[in-house]
This record gives C-alpha cells, structure tokens and sequence, in this order.
C-alpha cells in the first residue's frame, strides 16, 4: 500500500479514523522525482511539504563566495519543506536537490490549510514535526561550535549511517564545514583502525 510508511509516520503522533485515514490519503499528491531535480531553488517559494517514501534529498544554500553549504540530507521517512518559505510564501534561500530518483507524498499551503480544518489533531503531528528538527538543528550548532571536526564525523555516521553511504564525500564535507580532502583522511584512518 502506498500510503503505508506516511500512516506508521503520523501514527507516532495520533490516532486516525477509517475515514480519517481516507481523507488524509484523498489529499496527498504522489510525485516520483528523477535524481539530480532541483525541487526548490533560491528565490522560488516552496509550495509543498514533502514526505519521502523513497530516496535522497540534499538541501543547501550558496554562501556569500558562492559555495554550496549543505544543511540536511533526507531520507525515507523524513518530511522536507523550507518551513519560513512555505508558511509565510516569502522567497526561499535554500536549494533542495533529488540525489537518487525519489518518491514523495506532497501537500500544498492549500491541502495542509484543508488537512488541518478537517483533521485539527493534525496540528500535532507538525507540532512534533517542527519541535524534532529544531532540536536537531539547535543539537547540530552546538556540536558544529563545540567539536572537533573528526568528532563531528564520526558522530554524523553514527547517526546517519545510511546517509553516509548514498552521498558523495564532497556533500558529507560541505554538511560538516570541512574539506573534502579532511574527509578523506579521516576515512583512511578509521579504516586502518579496523
């Protein structure tokens, strides 16, 4: 079943009825995205927020030099949306790239302003939504000041092992603050550890 995995998600929160269910999954768009899609671009306002059933997102701005900072990576299970830009239709200042061909169940301002009239319990589950990645973003700045870089990789595979895996060294690099030739040597002398 299609709707599967973003009913186990939002389970974590509420309980729905039968027809709660139907009206929620009536209102969700399936859009399957080849890899390397531009889903936001800076200046463009974000107009979904996206569950990922399947794939990997990179999300990044440019700094003042024109370098790309990334700031997450999704995976399956994750929900992804620039949040100011979506909920105040202002101008984004993120990028949001498909790295591997992807699968989303997406709403718009429209169906998640319909979604939380019909279903008011919904506004839980992006209460917790909101409440899990400011944690993560706050838990992120303080070790990205606090740490040293090998340790801020390490912790990072830790976490996210799969992560670790399905993206490009130079992405890992630019997530930590790092080059990607420190990166490298960090991996070589993890592996002659073993």
């Amino acid at each position: 079943m299609i709707y599967e995995n973003i009913l186990k998600n939002v389970s974590k929160c509420i309980t729905l009825t039968t027809e709660e269910i139907e009206q929620f999954t009536g209102i969700l768009t399936i859009k399957k995205v080849p890899k390397k899609t531009m889903l936001l671009e800076e200046g463009e306002v974000c107009q979904f927020e996206g569950y990922l059933q399947k794939g990997c997102v990179r999300i990044y701005y440019l700094d003042e030099n024109g370098f790309e900072v990334t700031l997450a990576f999704a995976v399956e299970d994750w929900w992804i949306s620039d949040i100011a830009s979506f909920h105040y239709h202002t101008p984004s200042s993120l990028y949001m790239e498909t790295l591997e061909d992807s699968e989303f169940l997406m709403l718009t301002p429209d169906t998640k302003d319909r979604l939380l009239e019909t279903i008011p319990k919904f506004e839980r589950v992006f209460r917790m939504l909101v409440q899990r990645r400011l944690a993560v973003l706050q838990n992120r700045l303080i070790h990205t000041m606090a740490k040293p870089a090998a340790d801020r990789y390490l912790e990072f595979i830790e976490l996210y092992p799969s992560i670790s895996q399905r993206v490009p060294q130079y992405y890992i690099a630019s997530y930590l603050g790092v080059s990607p030739e420190f990166v490298s040597i960090i991996r070589k002398r993890l592996a002659a550890k073993k």
